[in-house]
């Protein structure tokens, strides 16, 4: 049986960046095959798990992305390295930030730094410093650095994972392997479990810079129905609005253009009906998750995003519940279970 914990740890301990996401690849391969029937990799390089149905080809298609935030080298100047981000970086808490620099010879760990404020603008000398300022240093000379690391190199946050109290974990990264994780676990439970419908399980690339993985992989597998598990925003400090969902109150079930009403309707019903704790995020136009693209796909799919609340989004130290990955894990195995051969004819866009 699998640790939720401890596979949660191992998907953040590795990097996984937009356009660059081969060691996540890599580690997911080795979890998944003994959970599905097959394992391919799209032409973009999103991971397609097949788990095969009893029943006569329906399909649903779980979409979780699994890249991940980041920097690269935009140039090197002396000892340091310029930086560019790859996908959406709270770049306040940057300073200090340990980090580690993807090299063609090896990684190497570095920190990001920040010049002294009077040799900045003067007028941005204060607040947050903009990434153009922003450098990392790896400790080597001006040559040693010019033989080790190239324009190109990507570099990733070096943060550990750190068991919190309350059953809660931080790190980097876990927008968006807390999904992730929580899609392995439902494979695992689908192994105790009957079910009619063909499940792809898609670990996506991409996503942070424009959900393209999930366009393509929903293209080429043409799945009847579509689900986007992706994480939003938690309560904390300064967050505390209806946008945002405390830690530990189970899933978000979206509601709004892109979230199909029948599915929504679904979802919500069984989450009562298995007493689960659950929350209705509202989203009234595009969702900024894989789901977007997921329903344009082809002649459209109707799809529903569901998702895990995390603190500090987009940041090295992002904080989830443990128990909302289970959640959610459970919550998507027993919609695959209760679907029939009769529930695409029940799908109506009635809202």
């Amino acid at each position: 049986m699998i640790n939720p914990t401890e596979l949660l740890k191992e998907y953040i301990s590795v990097s996984g960046l937009s356009g660059f996401e081969s060691p996540a690849t890599r580690l997911i391969e080795e979890k998944w095959p003994p959970l599905t029937d097959e394992l391919s990799l799209s032409a973009l390089g999103s991971l397609h798990g097949l788990k095969r149905g009893s029943g006569k080809g329906k399909s649903v298609m779980i979409a979780t992305h699994m890249d991940a935030i980041g920097l690269i080298v935009n140039s090197i100047n002396g000892e340091f390295l310029h930086i560019s981000n790859l996908g959406g970086i709270d770049i306040r808490v940057l300073p200090g930030q340990a980090v580690t620099v993807h090299a063609e010879r090896g990684d190497l760990p570095g920190i990001v730094v920040q010049p002294p404020a009077h040799l900045l603008p003067e007028d941005e000398s204060d607040g947050a410093i903009a990434l153009k300022h922003l450098l990392v240093d790896v400790g080597l000379s001006e040559r040693q650095l010019a033989r080790k690391v190239k324009v190109g190199d990507t570099i990733s946050f070096a943060t550990e994972a750190t068991e919190m109290s309350g059953n809660a974990l931080a790190g980097h990264s876990l927008d968006n392997r807390a999904s992730v994780a929580a899609l392995t676990l439902c494979l695992e439970e689908l192994q105790s479990r009957t079910h009619l419908w063909d499940v792809w399980a898609a670990a996506t690339v991409q996503e942070e810079i424009g959900a393209i993985g999930a366009s393509t992989s929903t293209f080429q597998v043409r799945p009847d129905l579509a689900i986007a598990v992706d994480v939003t925003f938690g309560k904390g400090p300064g967050a505390g609005g209806w946008e945002t969902f405390e830690l530990g109150s189970g899933p978000t079930i979206g509601w709004g253009a892109v979230n199909h009403p029948f599915l929504h309707n679904q979802f919500k019903e069984l989450a009562e009906k298995l007493e689960l704790p659950y929350s209705i995020e509202i989203l009234p136009a595009s969702s900024g998750t894989d789901g977007d693209l997921m329903q344009q796909t082809a002649e459209g799919v109707p799809t529903i995003v569901i998702s895990i609340p995390i603190r500090y989004m987009h940041t090295p130290v992002e904080v989830v519940a443990v128990k909302d990955v289970q959640r959610t894990a459970r919550l998507l195995a027993e919609f695959i279970a209760m679907l029939d051969e009769d529930f695409l004819d029940k799908i109506v866009w009635e809202d």
